[in-house]
């Protein structure tokens, strides 16, 4: 077993998600051409960016943008340093915006997400891809699309690792948080 805790997925079946998901995001919205992405920082950016990569295999590129809530967080400390937040070029005005994230816990990040795209502008609509649902959400929020719904007890922790911030892909369940 890895520091991290239990192997759940491995670099395989990350891509196999992220493909699934950019499949399912063409479909929905029959084709792209309206479409742009909004990483969460930090992991969701490189989510976005496969999934833009893995998009441009099969439709037109998708512009994607960096969104950083840090400063629309209820629920941490208002003194974090907040990261640049970047709008994707032509901007998200009457475009279907999918937000980027690699967990869905609670609700709170989609939440302030949610009150950070407003800062950026007024889109048609947006969507939610996540790589893991994990459950437990304390506000009425749900992905629209789902790489893998992994059910666990609050006490558990779920340790997303991506080769760009970690060295290795893997999505790890531990018993506790570090």
């Amino acid at each position: 077993m890895s520091q991290a805790g239990r192997l759940v997925l491995g670099e395989d079946d990350i891509r196999r998600s992220l493909t699934r998901i950019s499949f399912q995001i063409i479909e929905r919205n029959k084709g792209v051409s309206q479409v742009v992405l909004m990483g969460i920082r930090t992991r969701g950016v490189e989510l976005a960016s496969r999934i833009s990569q893995q998009i441009a295999q099969h439709a037109d590129l998708v512009p994607v943008g960096v969104l950083d809530t840090t400063g629309f967080r209820d629920d941490r400390p208002a003194d974090r340093n907040p990261g640049a937040t970047t709008a994707p070029e032509g901007g998200i005005d009457g475009k279907t915006v999918v937000l980027i994230d690699d967990v869905l816990y609670t609700g709170r990040t989609v939440r302030a997400a949610l009150d950070a795209l407003g800062e950026l502008g007024r889109p048609q609509s947006v969507q939610l891809a996540v790589l893991v649902d994990r459950g437990h959400r304390e506000l009425p929020i749900r992905a629209d699309f789902v790489g893998k719904n992994l059910p666990t007890s609050r006490t558990e922790f779920i340790d997303i690792k991506l080769k760009v911030t970690d060295g290795e892909d893997g999505v790890y369940i531990a018993s506790s948080k570090r």
